[in-house]
C-alpha cells in the first residue's frame, strides 16, 4: 500500500502519488482554493480495469484505433487530479493548485463551473460494479491530506454536480465508507 503525506505541498503535489502530468489544465481564478471534492468513476475500455488507457486520455495519448470507443473518446480534453485504482494504486495528473478539467458543465449550491473551486478524484470503476476495499482506503488517505491542506466543505459525486448528465460515481459507491 502507498504512503501519503499528511499534506500536499506547496506546489500541489500529494507526496506518495505517482505523477503524471496532465496538459489539460490551467490556473484557478485568482484566490480561489478549492472547497469542493467531486468523486468521479472511470473504466477505459468501459468497464475493463487495469490498463494505461486512462492515463492515455488525460494526457492526450489514447489511440483511438485501439479500441472503437476510443474513436469517439480521444480528442476530449479531459483531467483529474487523481486517480485511484482497482488495486490501490494512486496516480496525480494535475496539482491541487490548478484546475482540471473534470467536472464539465457543473453546478454546486449554486455556484457553476465547479472545475473553478473543486479538486476531481476518479475511482477506477463502474456504475453498476463495487468498488474495491483499497479505493475507499485511498480514498480516505487522500481526503484527510487535502482537508489538511485546503478548506474543503464538501465531497460530493459527479452526479450531483452535473444531475441528468452523469452517473458517476454510481450506486454501487458506499457513501457511508467515506469518512467525515
Amino acid at each position: 500500500m502507498i504512503t501519503i503525506s499528511s499534506e500536499v505541498g506547496q506546489d500541489g503535489w500529494l507526496s506518495g502519488a505517482s505523477r503524471l502530468e496532465s496538459p489539460n489544465c490551467d490556473l484557478r481564478p485568482d484566490g480561489e482554493l478549492p472547497s469542493l471534492v467531486i468523486v468521479h468513476a472511470i473504466s477505459l475500455p468501459p468497464g475493463e480495469f487495469g490498463g494505461s488507457e486512462i492515463a492515455q486520455l488525460f494526457c492526450n495519448e489514447l489511440d483511438p484505433k485501439a479500441h472503437p470507443y476510443f474513436a469517439e473518446i480521444h480528442a476530449l480534453r479531459v483531467s483529474s487530479h487523481f486517480l485511484i485504482r482497482r488495486d490501490g494504486g494512486l496516480f496525480q495528473f494535475v496539482p491541487c493548485t490548478s484546475r482540471a478539467w473534470h467536472a464539465g458543465l457543473s453546478r454546486w449550491r449554486g455556484r457553476e463551473r465547479c472545475n473553478d473551486f473543486s479538486l476531481g478524484i476518479e475511482l477506477e470503476g463502474t456504475d453498476d460494479q463495487p468498488f474495491e476495499d483499497d479505493q475507499y482506503l485511498v480514498l480516505n488517505k487522500v481526503l484527510s491530506s487535502l482537508r489538511r491542506s485546503y478548506p474543503i466543505n464538501e465531497v460530493v459525486g459527479h452526479s450531483d454536480v452535473a444531475p441528468g448528465r452523469k452517473t458517476d460515481p454510481g450506486p454501487c459507491f458506499d457513501w457511508s465508507r467515506v469518512v467525515d
